[in-house]
């Protein structure tokens, strides 16, 4: 393969990286836009106790030949740069510019979600059926409150195990359903502290989740293909009440460090005026970010309806 393809690879591993720091976006949404949620789900379903026998008895000819290893060594790669490149500076944007920033994130998912739909188009009863029910079920997940669990290793292990099964999904995000465990900002501070036991924990819990998870959504995907991308559209329609710009704070708590940060937020109309045009800008900056990328995506990878 050329160069360029594994450059391209890496640049949507990046993206990935980045939407599932944000949350209320998954990085599902990008491998989507970007032509490569099929492969991206079929080459972690062929993770299996044989690949594993492989990969412990180091043969990586034969590995090789069962796992997509560059396809995931690129996007691995940039994943993990986007990870401990852009914590820090996503935490700062979301203190200085979150408005700016939510509809930047809106922009983004409702391009996905036009982008989606234009390929299913047009829908039979049951995929309105499985679209409407898709975006109910979403909406109510995304808007349950912020909960205090433990700090302890097991909980973080659960954490990531249920927020993995988010982050393969285009529309749900990983990251929101770890604000609702109240798990969000101690695996921020974690990567952000190079806690590398918190992290091999909460690796451990993605790895467990993924692989019994991914097996359902590739069977989806394979047998009722079309029905299932409504629905993953009604999830991304659903989870659009995370990232509206303009939120109010109902309650606080204190987080580790002793600072005030939002409990639980409701979404509000804009109290000033002058910041729509700007949330405008953006929200259009982040619809055409999702065409650009649907146009990068090479005619093999992109999705068939």
């Amino acid at each position: 393969m050329p160069l360029l393809h594994y450059v391209r690879l890496m640049l949507v591993g990046f993206l990935m990286g980045a939407a599932d720091l944000v949350p209320g976006v998954s990085g599902g949404t990008i491998a989507f836009v970007c032509g490569i949620y099929d492969r991206f789900i079929d080459g972690i379903k062929a993770f299996d106790l044989q690949a594993l026998r492989m990969a412990l008895r180091f043969d990586w000819k034969g590995l090789n030949r069962k796992l997509p290893l560059v396809f995931f060594l690129c996007l691995g790669t940039g994943l993990l740069l986007a990870i401990f490149s852009l914590s820090r500076v996503l935490s700062g944007l979301f203190e200085s510019h979150p408005v700016e920033l939510w509809s930047f994130f809106f922009g983004l998912i409702l391009g996905s979600i036009v982008l989606l739909a234009k390929v299913t188009w047009r829908w039979r009863p049951v995929e309105w059926i499985a679209f409407g029910a898709a975006a109910v079920a979403t909406f109510m997940i995304v808007g349950l409150p912020i909960t205090q669990t433990p700090p302890s290793l097991p909980f973080i292990f659960m954490s990531g195990a249920i927020a993995i099964c988010a982050m393969i999904l285009p529309g749900i995000s990983g990251s929101y359903l770890l604000v609702i465990l109240g798990k969000y900002h101690q695996i921020l501070e974690a990567v952000n502290h190079r806690d590398l036991v918190t992290l091999a924990v909460f690796v451990a819990g993605i790895v467990t989740g993924v692989l019994s998870f991914v097996r359902i959504v590739s069977w989806l995907l394979h047998t009722y293909r079309r029905t299932t991308l409504v629905a993953l559209t009604g999830i991304m329609a659903g989870a659009l009440r995370t990232v509206w710009p303009w939120k109010e704070t109902i309650s606080t708590r204190l987080n580790s460090k002793g600072e005030t940060v939002p409990l639980m937020q409701s979404n509000i109309l804009p109290a000033d005026s002058s910041q729509v045009l700007t949330a405008v800008l953006m929200l259009l900056a982040g619809a055409a970010v999702v065409l650009v990328l649907s146009r990068l995506a090479p005619p093999s990878d992109r999705q068939p309806g």
